[in-house]
């Protein structure tokens, strides 16, 4: 039987995709100077529009403003903001502050993983959902909390995060808990 493996961090475009990304790409470029002073706004506003930053999409920004591309996977990976996978259409980001430490949010981060499959930091393999735990949101009297997306669920518990994905119309590929 043979087994087959996602690599999150590799992503190569299909043939009719390559057109269509480099086309998007030159748009975004083509309201810069090229000056490496313009890397950041470069950079969010191409996460914008690809999600994450694919490989070869740093590389075309890296040859744009005449930068070894090693500065742009430095500076993608020192800002949190940045993301060199491609996420899920749903993002669940998860408190992990004090208030929720206490109140047991590890319950609540055990069941996202039991029903989605993916641990912190992943992303299902149908990219539904990403899965990110957060230092603190500052809604401490909601905790323990759970975003999905920008909707804040507080007060949560096991039974709040199954009808929440439900919610969503995406529970068909999640795991029977």
């Amino acid at each position: 039987m043979t087994k087959l493996s996602v690599v999150q961090d590799t992503w190569v475009p299909l043939p009719e995709q390559e057109a269509t990304i480099e086309e998007r790409l030159n748009e975004i470029l083509s309201s810069y100077q090229g000056r490496d002073d313009e890397l950041i706004p470069i950079m969010q506003q191409v996460q914008q529009q690809f999600g994450y930053l694919p490989e070869p999409v740093i590389k075309q920004i890296a040859r744009f403003l005449h930068l070894p591309d090693i500065t742009i996977f430095g500076v993608a990976t020192f800002y949190a903001q940045f993301k060199l996978v491609p996420t899920g259409r749903n993002i669940i980001r998860v408190c992990r502050g004090t208030a929720c430490h206490v109140r047991g949010v590890a319950r609540i981060l055990q069941e996202l993983e039991n029903q989605l499959g993916v641990k912190p930091g992943e992303t299902t393999a149908d990219r539904e959902y990403s899965l990110e735990t957060v230092a603190c949101f500052g809604a401490c009297a909601l905790s323990p909390i759970m975003v999905l997306d920008d909707k804040v669920h507080g007060k949560m518990t096991t039974q709040k995060v199954r009808s929440i994905l439900d919610a969503t119309g995406s529970s068909s590929e999640l795991k029977d808990g």
